[in-house]
């Protein structure tokens, strides 16, 4: 009996490591967002001061598809990131608008000044409230929005190269097909 009580607990944690080690290198996009062909969270963010450009809020995601990227100075993929998410602007001629996430504005302007800035709009998200609404649990992360406003797809995780031939260009495309 004495085995019983011993084992049992020693049993029950070597199961739940197993279920953690064959989870550790799954891929984060396998976790559909419950936001997708949802609209797009309520909310209204104010520019990031002294970047230039405005904020936005939800209206103005309607009219044509958007992309939205959460990203962060602080934040080591962004900076990888970034090169691909100008690429893709200009490759696709898509709207781009940013969610500045958890940044002092003046790290989020020195960030864009000395990588560019490609973005249309950017949104300052200082207490994360706007990305918690929309399901963001890191940056960066990538969503399309159809021109109804409904969020079309999330990417999760720097994106590459071969994510925006693969998958992103692709979910413009079938964004774009969404009549308003």
């Amino acid at each position: 009996m004495r085995y019983v009580f011993f084992g049992l607990p020693l049993l029950l944690l070597a199961a739940l490591l197993s279920v953690f080690a064959f989870s550790i290198n799954r891929d984060p996009n396998l976790v559909r967002s419950v936001l997708i062909d949802k609209p797009a969270p309520q909310f209204d963010m104010p520019a990031v001061a002294g970047l230039g450009v405005t904020g936005f809020d939800t209206q103005s995601l309607v009219g044509e598809v958007t992309v939205v990227n959460v990203f962060a100075s602080w934040c080591v993929p962004c900076r990888e990131e970034h090169p691909v998410l100008t690429a893709l602007k200009d490759v696709s001629g898509v709207r781009l608008f940013g969610i500045n996430q958890a940044d002092k504005p003046e790290n989020a302007v020195a960030f864009l000044e000395e990588l560019g800035n490609p973005y249309d709009r950017v949104g300052a998200d200082e207490n994360r409230r706007v990305s918690i609404d929309w399901g963001v649990y890191g940056v960066p992360e990538t969503f399309i929005v159809d021109a109804r406003g409904v969020i079309a797809f999330k990417h999760v995780g720097p994106m590459t190269g071969a994510d925006v031939e693969k998958e992103i260009l692709p979910a413009i495309k079938r964004a774009r097909a969404v009549k308003p």
